[in-house]
């Protein structure tokens, strides 16, 4: 995947938003709604669930819940690697239990995740989040399975894991890319305590 710049992201993705597409009909002066997240991200279009496939998913959630695995499975990564700067203090109680064969807290961090995104980028009424808010699910002192507050450089590697996982996901588009990269800047704020 390329490297990009956020703010070139955030751009692109503010110029993209400026141009909308009106309707064909001569007497009609609407405008088109411009397509939601979760809509490009394959919306609700129901497919095999690559880990269950007796049952179906829809194609946009699906498309979340596998960056969120791929961005979960970097962050293990960089922890095992012994990388310097890695997030693994940030999600200390969850990873020593994975690390330990008990996997439940990192399926309810992927679940809590993929309900979020899902919900809040147009997923409509078959994806609720009924997890913390952003401020108390980032705050230790709120939720254990929480090691450590996330300061700037912490959340920029976060974003950066995202878009790596993005790629290695296929969703490669710049337009796309700077809508997700706009999604998770406008939770920084409840998100970095530190």
């Amino acid at each position: 995947m390329k490297n990009f710049s956020k703010l070139a992201l955030l751009d692109l993705f503010i110029a993209s938003g400026a141009f909308v597409t009106s309707c064909n009909d001569d007497n009609d002066d609407r405008v088109a709604e411009p397509a939601s997240l979760y809509a490009k991200l394959g919306g609700t279009t129901m497919v095999a669930d690559p880990n269950n496939p007796s049952q179906m998913i829809e194609q946009g959630r699906l498309s979340y819940r596998s960056v969120v695995d791929s961005t979960i499975t970097l962050i293990v990564s960089d922890v095992l690697d012994g990388s310097e700067g890695n997030l693994g203090e940030h999600f200390a109680p969850v990873l020593s239990e994975a690390l330990s064969g008990n996997s439940t807290n990192v399926a309810i961090l992927s679940k809590n995740l993929t309900d979020f995104f899902s919900a809040n980028t147009g997923g409509g009424a078959t994806n609720t989040y009924t997890g913390l808010r952003m401020g108390a699910a980032h705050d230790p002192a709120q939720n254990p399975r929480m090691g450590k507050k996330a300061n700037d450089a912490d959340y920029d590697k976060f974003i950066g894991y995202v878009g790596t996982a993005a790629g290695l996901n296929g969703v490669t588009d710049p337009e796309l890319i700077g809508e997700v990269v706009a999604v998770l800047e406008s939770l920084r704020a409840p998100i970095v305590q530190e």
